[in-house]
């Protein structure tokens, strides 16, 4: 998933800081699991709406 105006990789370190704080199967599947093992990027595995319920669970975190 390509989002404008923000660099890729930085918003996969930045989903992957998220996710990894929390129970990772709560968001992959154990083959997606594998596959970011393997180096697959977060912004390919994840939905939209998950990514959506990241980016919230985070800002009500920090705020």
């Amino acid at each position: 998933m390509t989002i404008s105006g923000y660099d890729p990789d930085d918003l996969d370190d930045a989903l992957g800081n998220m996710i990894s704080r929390r129970d990772v199967r709560e968001f992959l599947t154990d083959e997606e699991e594998r596959r970011w093992d393997a180096g697959e990027n977060l912004l390919d595995l994840l939905d939209e709406d998950d990514i959506e319920r990241l980016l919230d669970e985070a800002d009500v975190e920090v705020g």
